[in-house]
């Protein structure tokens, strides 16, 4: 008899992301792992090539159906969305057995959640955003050291590598105009259980987004059927 770590509800739910936001609040509550929100976001550039990286997800919103990622527009991620605003994601959970993947468009948070994430984060990492130019060549650590410091200066900040645990000294640092966050629409979602000899369960639900003209989408109904492993 084949067994299974857990078993997908039977019929399936109508709304998968319910089901995907409570694994990730249990991995959360459990933390038996560090950074149980992490996930590989995967995108393809203008010519084709794709590439994938692991950063957070800061939201997981089951209706109208997004998980939300910051990061530096200017990124490696961020010029393939430019070019071609569609990414898929996936978190795995090892030690529960479990995965949930996401498949979809890609558009920027609104400037205000952007703002107020961005001002949520610890003063050293404010100060980070604006002194990286993420993903671009560097000739040395040294080199990155001294942005830092001369970005410290130009905000009148202290310099966060001479002691990463000084208190926040209350200067008003704001969010670079290239640094904010992304929403990535299901359009797709596969959930996953581990079962005995590779006998997974998994399921995928599918739905149409129709685009809005503030740059949102208007959900279809999900669509869901079991797959086989």
């Amino acid at each position: 008899m084949f067994w299974h770590r857990e078993n997908l509800p039977d019929p399936l739910p109508a709304e998968p992301l319910e089901l995907g936001r409570a694994w990730l609040e249990d991995a959360t509550r459990r933390a038996e792992q560090p950074n149980p929100n992490s996930m590989v976001v995967a995108t393809v550039d203008a010519h084709g090539h794709p590439s994938a990286r692991v950063v957070l997800c800061k939201d997981l919103c089951p209706v109208p159906g997004y998980v939300t990622f910051y990061t530096n527009y200017e990124s490696h991620k961020g010029q393939d969305i430019a070019a071609n605003p569609r990414a898929a994601m996936v978190m795995h959970w090892d030690h529960r057995h479990r995965q949930l993947r996401i498949e979809g468009p890609v558009v920027r948070t609104s400037a205000a959640d952007s703002d107020a994430y961005f001002h949520s984060r610890a003063w050293q990492r404010r100060i980070g955003a604006w002194a990286s130019r993420q993903s671009q060549p560097l000739a040395s650590r040294a080199e990155m050291y001294k942005q830092i410091a001369r970005t410290a200066l130009r905000l009148a900040a202290p310099d966060p590598g001479e002691d990463e645990r000084a208190p926040d000294p209350g200067v008003r640092i704001p969010r670079p105009p290239y640094w904010g966050g992304y929403q990535l629409w299901a359009e797709a979602v596969e959930l996953w259980c581990e079962g005995s000899a590779r006998i997974h369960e998994r399921a995928r639900w599918t739905r149409t987004l129709a685009p809005r003209a503030d740059g949102g989408f208007d959900p279809g109904a999900w669509t869901a059927t079991r797959l086989q492993p």
